[in-house]
């Protein structure tokens, strides 16, 4: 797999919009990508609790994308297991919920890398001082969500880090189970991205404390069918417009995702 670094192009023709990239015929003439995402991760995808609309960083940046490509974004509700078969099967033309860039699903789907992220370790912050230094961890009951790579990044840290004294990985459905049974007393510690540990730190002031840095780095795209290049390059040229108008740097800003921007788009893509 390579991580080809898309160039921005944009030097003498700002005026030139990313729709001039040719298009897939059949998203041409319906003039609309469909996108899947699960709105349950805030800031990235949610429900505004006021207004019940769609609301987060992907969705802002979805609808910026499809302005630069002159078509309209359809936003279609699924579950996290039918991500990679709603692409797989034409579904949908797109996932922006979220997704982390894994080679594991390279197969299917080719990605256009928007936003750094890392698992990070947090603490009630009743016990912060328990936890002073992320050592302190080794022998805990550690929880994450079991559908994300982060039980292979906490193994991958225990065993680097906590000698005959691992980490006791603990499953959980989702990060707000793992948050729930964090406040419950059941788990230690938990992981989430650092993209939304923050936000959810701001929601509930005075619960949570991190711990230590991010201890790995990931990427989070779009993902789009492995065989549909030019809409690879599409998406890809269209993010590199937002990032060259500083669109991108705006919406990095309003979600407080400033730390996690990446200074190009990338299409890593499978075979």
């Amino acid at each position: 797999m390579k991580r080809v670094l898309v160039a921005a192009a944009l030097f003498g023709a700002m005026t030139a919009s990313a729709s001039a990239v040719e298009l897939p015929p059949e998203i041409a003439k319906r003039g609309s990508i469909k996108v899947a995402l699960v709105p349950n991760y805030p800031p990235m995808e949610f429900r505004d609790p006021a207004t019940n609309t769609l609301s987060g960083f992907d969705i802002d940046l979805g609808e910026a994308l499809g302005r630069k490509l002159g078509v309209k974004i359809e936003w279609t509700e699924t579950s996290f297991a039918e991500f990679m078969p709603s692409i797989s099967t034409g579904r949908v033309d797109a996932i922006l919920s979220g997704f982390t860039d894994y080679a594991s699903r390279h197969e299917i789907a080719s990605f256009v890398d928007y936003l750094r992220s890392g698992p990070k370790f947090f603490v009630q912050q009743s016990r912060a001082s328990e936890f002073k230094e992320m050592a302190a961890l080794c022998g805990k009951k550690v929880g994450a969500s079991r559908r994300t790579m982060f039980p292979t990044e906490i193994d991958k840290w225990s065993q680097k880090n906590c000698a005959g004294n691992p980490i006791q990985f603990v499953g959980t459905d989702g990060s707000a189970d793992a948050r729930t049974q964090l406040r419950q007393g059941r788990i230690d510690a938990a992981v989430q991205g650092n993209e939304t540990l923050p936000y959810v730190m701001d929601l509930e002031p005075g619960t949570y404390a991190p711990v230590g840095d991010p201890f790995a780095t990931q990427f989070t795209g779009i993902a789009l069918p492995v065989k549909e290049k030019a809409l690879q390059q599409a998406v890809a040229d269209a993010l590199d417009a937002l990032i060259a108008d500083g669109t991108y740097k705006t919406l990095l800003a309003k979600w407080k995702l400033t730390d996690n921007a990446v200074e190009k788009a990338t299409i890593n893509a499978g075979q």
